[in-house]
Parts: structure tokens; sequence; C-alpha cells
């Protein structure tokens, strides 16, 4: 047997790693760790497998990491690796890591599937499941190589376009869809080489204040949408929206050729020449970012800074719906950005509508079993409607907050949820999608319902109060809250 102590007494107080159980994960962790330092104690209980990591010069240890003496005589480790494939010696030796050294960092391999809990009862810091890191880096990798043949097949499909393609924006266009709009103009014009020209179309109002400082301040050229201006395209592009005639101008038989959007599939409709939709993203912004990284495509200040800020504002300040892949991709941005642009962007005034629209959705907010419904009666300016809920939803013991208001066309919902048992998009578009447009995300919803559905009405605050009732109930029976008598706070 080889000796315990392959180079005599330990003198060292400390070993900066400590190997448990060395496999073929262990030998692999040893790998990558030499490539840092050779600070390193590794314990086996198999004799030849020890013997030959000393005779490669390895500190080894032949030793049962199921005994409670197996750290005798050797320096306390900073990190401790325990890797061996046995669950039960791998529960007892992290257990023995950390009474002997509490401050030590343990990562754990769990042979189990549901064996993470036991490991962090006894001390682990972190616990992996071989398999399910393996499955986890496999997804990623195939992930990575869609995500690369679908930015060349937007490439390419541009490069053989000649002629006007028409960008369309979601109604009332925000920082997301704009700025992807503009990165599809960017690589259109990249793939083409000149030979596509690109104009943005939207309708409705650009209402917030940030939204307009952001167009105004980027000099963004967009064009209201009319029939005459989609007859002089060629071709047809949805950033930002599911679909033909989901919260946009189009009709749901127009032709559409692309159609590029981060939220859910509400549309069955396959007939497109390109189709990508990333619901794990938290902004369209990043899937157009990750394409001009893809194809090495340059990416202009301007460009840059609408990407990043449309990520920013679409995912609130990286708090709501963001993937590590939408960090990952602002952070690519950040450095092409045009700083004093976003400072101009981020610190507008709020317009007095906004403030009135935002006073009333305080006065009129009512709470039943920790949602919270306002109605803001006629608006003007659309924009204001989520601003108030992104407000409301901050309120101590409001889990869910729904602000609705009527305009000339539509009755309007914004709501925003933190309950993290309700999806609250799939909840507003069961409750209303069959009367109108809805949908979203866990986090964060939206509804319109036309007016055409209704009888119309002169004044539009008693149309609203008309029938506001059933169709809120409607909403409260999908979502389980029982109709009490609401709290006015």
């Amino acid at each position: 047997m080889p000796e315990n102590h392959p180079k005599g007494s330990q003198s060292a107080s400390s070993v900066e790693y400590l190997i448990l159980g060395c496999g073929s994960i262990g030998y692999n962790v040893l790998y990558e760790i030499l490539k840092e330092t050779d600070d390193i104690i590794i314990i086996d209980q198999d004799e030849k497998k020890v013997q030959d990591l000393r005779d490669q010069k390895y500190e080894a240890f032949c030793r049962d990491i199921s005994d409670t003496a197996m750290l005798k005589d050797i320096p306390v480790p900073k990190v401790a690796f325990v890797l061996s494939s046995e669950q039960k010696a791998n529960l007892a030796a992290v257990r023995t890591i950390k009474e002997a050294n509490p401050g030590a960092y343990i990562i754990a391999r769990t042979v189990e599937v549901g064996g993470k809990d036991l490991y962090g009862a006894v001390g682990a810091d972190v616990v992996l499941h071989p398999q399910e890191v393996f499955a986890k880096k496999a997804v990623h990798y195939a992930r990575k190589v869609q995500s690369s043949r679908q930015a060349h097949k937007l490439y390419d499909l541009l490069a053989s376009w000649r002629g006007t393609m028409g960008i369309v924006t979601h109604t009332n266009p925000d920082p997301d869809t704009i700025s992807s709009a503009m990165a599809l103009c960017a690589l259109g014009n990249a793939a083409s080489k000149g030979n596509l020209t690109c104009r943005i179309l939207y309708d409705g109002k650009i209402g917030h204040q940030e939204n307009r400082a952001f167009v105004n301040l980027l000099d963004i050229q967009m064009d209201r949408i009319s029939p005459e201006s989609l007859v002089e395209c060629n071709y047809l592009a949805i950033v930002d929206s599911p679909g033909p005639g989901i919260n946009n101008a189009l009709a749901k038989d127009d032709r559409v050729n692309i159609v590029i959007d981060h939220h859910p599939n509400h549309d069955v409709k396959n007939g497109y020449d390109f189709l990508d939709r990333r619901p794990d993203m938290g902004a369209t912004a990043s899937l157009m970012t990750q394409y001009m990284q893809e194809l090495g495509v340059t990416v202009e200040k301007t460009v840059a800074t609408a990407l990043f800020y449309g990520i920013m504002a679409d995912t609130r300040g990286f708090r709501r719906n963001t993937s590590p892949l939408d960090l990952t991709l602002s952070a690519f941005l950040l450095p092409l950005t045009d700083e004093d642009l976003l400072g101009k962007i981020t610190s507008q005034t709020v317009s007095q509508e906004t403030l009135e629209v935002m006073g009333a959705a305080i006065r009129n907010r009512k709470i039943v079993s920790g949602y919270l419904f306002s109605s803001i009666g006629y608006v003007r300016n659309r924009d204001a409607i989520p601003q108030a809920a992104d407000m409301l939803i901050q309120l101590e013991g409001v889990n869910t907050a729904i602000v609705y208001g009527i305009t000339d066309q539509v009755i309007s919902f914004s709501a925003r949820n933190k309950d993290l048992r309700l999806n609250i998009g799939q909840a507003m578009e069961e409750a209303f999608g069959e009367i109108g447009e809805a949908g979203g995300h866990s986090a964060m919803g939206a509804a319109n319902i036309p007016l055409s559905v209704f009888t119309m009405a002169r004044n539009k605050d008693d149309l609203l109060d008309l029938i506001i009732d059933p169709i809120l109930h409607r909403f409260m029976e999908i979502v389980g809250v029982e109709e009490e008598e609401p709290n006015e706070v």
C-alpha cells in the first residue's frame, strides 16, 4: 500500500485545492486546476490509482473518504471537490470537511438526481449532477449551433433580395421593437451590399417620454404605416410581434416574409421565409444583437446604443425576464454605445399627462387577494398605462397589478406580476384573447380590446364603467380570485 505521506510530514497549514475521488471526473478537474496551480492534494481509496498519481509527481493519499479520520495530517483545504461515485461516501466526506473547517468551500458530486438537498444539509456549497451538467452543456451547444444557422439563413435571405423591405414594428413602438428594426436594416444593408432599401413602419403613438427622446436623439427615421407605404414594399418583416395582425397594423392575411420576436407563439402560421421566436430571451433586441455578433457585422454606434437601450428598457433595467444571454449580449454592446446619448435618453422629464394618469391609477386602485386593479378612465397616451402598472406593482401586499384605460379605439390593459405561480401573459391571453389581442410573459402582460366589440357610446368613461365588470370577472375566474369586497387603499 502507498504510504500516507508521500512527501514526508506535512508542514503547510493549508492547501488551495483538495480532490476527493479521482476517477474520470476527478482527474479532469485535476487537469483543469493544474493550469492555474499545483497546490493540490488528492485522496482516493484505489491503491494503484494513488501510486500512478504519485509517479506523476502529484501529492496523493490512499484513504477512505467516508472515514472521519481521512483528513489527519492533511492541510486545511480552501476549496474541496468531493467527486467519488459513492453517494454515502461523498455525504460523509462533505460532513467531515465542514466539521474540520467550516470555512472550506465544498463542491460535491451527487450520484442521484434528487440528492442535492442532502448535500446542502451537510454543508456543500455547490452540488452537481454530472449527467445534468452534461445535458445542460449539450443543449447550450445545440442552441448555439441553431442560433448560428438562423443568423446565416437570415443573412443569405437578405443577400438575395433587391428592392424595398418594410420593417413593421408593433403598435405604439417602444425601444425594443424600434432598435430591432434598426438592426434588421443594418443587416439588410450589409447582406445586400446596399441593394436593399429598408423602411421602418409603425402605427399608434410614441408616447412615453423616454421613447420620444430615444427616437429624436438617435435621429431614427420611421414612417407611419399606410396602404400606400405597404404597396411600395417588395418584402415585409415584423419585429417584436408574433405575426401579422397581432399588435400591429397589418391584416392577419397580409403576406409577411420575416418574423423575429421574443414573445410566446400566438400565431400558428408558418409560411414565412424566415421565422425566429425566442421566448427565453428578455428582448428582441438581444436576438438581433446575437445575429450581428454571429455574423461579424459591424455594429455602428447609433445601432449599438439603440440595441443596448432596447434590451435595458424591455427588461426594466435587467430586473425582469432577463436571461444570462441578455446580460452577455448587453456586455458586448456596451463598449460600442454612445454614453452621452444613453444618459440623455434616460434623463427625460415626465409629462403632465403621465403624472395625471399615475395620479388616477393611485386614487382608483382596489386590491383583492393580492391583485390590484385600477382604472384610469379615458387616456390619450397609452404608454402611460404600463408606466402606472410598473409603479403600482411596487406597493406592499400587491403580487399582481392590472391597470386599464380606454382610448378612442380600444380598452387597453397592462399587467405586472410578482407571483411565481402565475404566468400573467397566459392569463391575459386566456381572458381576453377571444375578444382582442392579449399575451405577454410570466412577469408582464397586456391586452387590447377593440371598441368595435361593444356598442359605441359618446362618453368613453361611461362605456368603460358599463363593460369593465364582466371583463374583469372573466380574468378573476381564470386566476382563481374570489370576488370579495375590495380594499381601497
